[in-house]
């Protein structure tokens, strides 16, 4: 695929497709990779981005319980001493 090379202020760039965007799911970031000649355009991952709100929110609701007990019934926490 060739696109063309613009300018955007005194550097330069070039456009991705909306296409593109969405079927890569880049969001804000990418990140570039320069290897062996090449140029490689990475999508920033960030899976656990939002967690710290959704925990806040799953304890404002109660909903953070335990979904396996600590200690199990036949555990001996002695044996471990």
């Amino acid at each position: 695929m060739e696109i063309p090379i613009i300018q955007i202020g005194n550097s330069k760039g070039f456009r991705l497709s909306k296409t593109l965007i969405e079927k890569y799911n880049i969001k804000d970031k990418v990140e570039l990779i320069l290897e062996k000649g090449y140029i490689i355009i990475k999508p920033v991952s960030r899976p656990r981005n939002d967690w710290e709100k959704a925990f806040k929110e799953m304890n404002e609701n109660d909903d953070d319980q335990l979904l396996i007990d600590d200690v199990f019934e036949d555990e001996n926490p002695e044996e471990w001493n």
